[in-house]
């Protein structure tokens, strides 16, 4: 069995951002407690290796969970069985591990491997989970030509002894990003500056097909969108924009709140006004391939996968910083080589 590694961090200034509110007093009532949970668990396209940052204990960690595969992209922790997901770029499946909380406390512990799917996937990205539904976004490309633009979500059920499939379906554009609000599935529209929202995604689709989009809008301002996370206790969504593939310096992220009712005043094929959301972007922002992002609702952080810029980070930005839009110094800026998803779970 494989086991984690701890690694002290140095300087992963994240600890004050988690550990306080972003009330002005910053109390020690603020700073999480032993037997809080704050981490951030991140893949890398470059080796099988799950980085999770934890910041529950007064000296933050590193810890490095070696899961299987050597090529791993898509995350998601899941408290109410204390299970994490991961999709195996290198296999082309989903696989879990259990008892995650006792493993980050003891570092003697092996990791214990809970279900794969079978290897249904052929090119995965980005997981979303909705109870014990599991969507995975894959993008290879299904009809053969390259010209025309498709992809595909795989729905799988979760048991506690199995991760089954149970259909496929087919949209016409390039996937990458997806998110759950609600029983919605949002997905970015990989290549373009728009966003695709399929009202009650998993009941609306329980067969194989081919789909459209309830609802698909332009955001203004992006260039080329990617990463998307959604919160729904602050009612906050945040779209990361990688604009060229080939450069490592002109990405940026959007901040949308109020996002319901903006995103329901938008009718379908128009466009959601920049001036309705908040611009990050620069060279000091150190963005240029933002792949994913994840939203802390207690401080109101947000990190991201830059994949890019110095061969791969994990940047985080506090509310503080990002509220007025443009040209920003991440809060904290970590290596991570080949750094593409992220999930991020707190627990008071």
């Amino acid at each position: 069995m494989k086991k984690t590694k701890f690694i002290y961090l140095g300087l992963i200034a994240a600890a004050s951002l988690v550990s306080c509110s972003d009330d002005d007093d910053n109390s020690t009532d603020d700073i999480p407690g032993e037997s809080d949970r704050a981490e951030l668990y991140v893949t890398s396209g470059n080796s099988g290796d799950v980085t999770v940052y934890d910041f529950s204990t007064e000296t933050p960690m590193q810890k490095t969970i070696d899961a299987a595969g050597s090529s791993n992209e898509g995350v998601y922790y899941e408290d109410d069985n204390d299970e994490l997901y991961v999709v195996s770029r290198s296999s082309n499946q989903i696989n879990t591990y259990t008892n995650i909380s006792a493993l980050l406390e003891d570092q003697m512990l092996d990791i214990e491997t809970g279900v794969s799917s079978s290897s249904d996937l052929q090119s995965p990205r980005k997981i979303a989970v909705d109870d014990n539904i599991v969507v995975v976004a894959d993008n290879a490309d299904v009809d053969g030509d390259e010209t025309t633009a498709d992809g595909r979500f795989f729905i799988y059920t979760k048991t506690a002894g199995a991760l089954t499939l149970r259909n496929t379906v087919e949209v016409d554009f390039a996937v990458w990003g997806i998110t759950f609000k609600g029983n919605d599935l949002l997905a970015v529209v990989d290549k373009t500056s728009d966003l695709a929202i399929f009202e009650n995604f998993a009941s609306s689709n329980t067969t194989d097909a081919v789909v459209a989009a309830s609802k698909t809008i332009t955001i203004e301002g992006i260039n080329r969108t990617h990463g998307i996370d959604y919160d729904d206790d602050d009612d906050v969504l945040v779209l990361t924009d990688i604009g060229s593939a080939d450069s490592d310096s002109d990405g940026g992220f959007h901040v949308i709140t109020d996002a319901t009712a903006k995103l329901n005043a938008v009718a379908n094929g128009d466009m959601l006004a920049v001036g309705q959301q908040t611009r990050i972007a620069g060279s000091a922002t150190m963005l240029g391939n933002p792949v994913d992002v994840a939203y802390d609702d207690e401080t109101k952080t947000i990190f991201i996968a830059e994949v890019a810029n110095g061969g791969g980070r994990v940047l985080a930005f506090s509310q503080i910083d990002y509220t007025n839009g443009g040209d920003i110094t991440p809060s904290v800026n970590n290596s991570l080589s080949g750094a593409n998803s992220l999930y991020y779970h707190e627990e008071d």
